[in-house]
């Protein structure tokens, strides 16, 4: 468990996947640049009890406040076999929790632990061009704009660019020394 100011970082819980599974397949409120995925509920369940959602190429948090109210999640996975380090995901499940620094803790906890645990060089984050917010948070937490990959990504009935973004591991250690004061 990661422990924030604002927000609790912990691995899924059986208890938890009603919810999750809810959640996750509500188009509604994913907001404009969440990739409209719903999950199948078997092969969600199945991918819960062999792995816990956390394996080596793949690793799901949840976010939750002090209360354990369920907020968003945090993700990494394995961007290619040849490629070293991970790619890392975010989204907020509802409108209301966005806006107020929730993700940028989040993203600050998970990175922090990840360079802490795994014999990584570097970590990546792609977003959706035009998604501000989310850039925003990349920045935030010492990640920096590498470039475009475009049309990369079929959103809302066409292709749209990604920016990437990423942090190595010495960068981080600089930018984690200036942001633990």
């Amino acid at each position: 468990m990661l422990i924030g100011e604002k927000v609790i970082l912990r691995t899924v819980k059986e208890s938890d996947l009603p919810l999750l599974y809810d959640l996750l397949s509500t188009v509604y409120d994913k907001g404009d640049y969440w990739l409209i995925d719903i999950p199948d509920e078997p092969g969600f369940r199945r991918a819960f009890e062999k792995t816990g959602f956390w394996q080596e190429d793949f690793g799901r948090m949840i976010l939750t406040d002090h209360d354990d109210n369920l907020l968003g999640e945090i993700f990494y996975s394995r961007v290619s076999d040849y490629r070293t380090g991970y790619e890392i995901g975010y989204q907020l499940f509802r409108p209301l929790s966005r806006g107020n620094g929730i993700m940028s803790e989040a993203l600050r906890l998970f990175t922090n632990y990840l360079f802490m645990v795994l014999p990584i060089p570097r970590l990546q984050i792609t977003v959706i061009q035009g998604n501000l917010p989310s850039r925003r948070v990349a920045e935030k937490c010492g990640y920096v704009y590498r470039g475009t990959l475009r049309n990369a990504v079929f959103h809302t009935g066409s292709y749209h660019d990604l920016e990437l973004f990423d942090l190595l591991r010495e960068e981080w250690q600089t930018f984690r020394l200036i942001t633990s004061n």
